[in-house]
């Protein structure tokens, strides 16, 4: 559906919105849309930074023992 829109069918989209909304509603909308951008891409950061700091270089062996005595 959206592959055959085109160019003209874009600049029409733009000016229906434009249009009803008006440059300073859409302004504002695309200034929340990049601080969201922003702020998930510090999160992410921050996520990844976060996990190298508390990996531990340790290792466990958590495999069971065997049971000697089964009846």
């Amino acid at each position: 559906m959206l592959n055959n829109i085109g160019l003209p069918g874009l600049l029409l989209i733009a000016v229906v919105v434009l249009v009803l909304f008006g440059r300073g509603k859409i302004s504002s909308l695309m200034g929340e849309v990049g601080k969201g951008i922003t702020a998930f891409k510090k999160g992410v950061k921050d996520g990844s930074e976060e996990i190298e700091n508390t990996s531990d270089t340790t290792v466990r062996d958590v495999t069971p023992e065997p049971e000697k005595d089964k009846i």
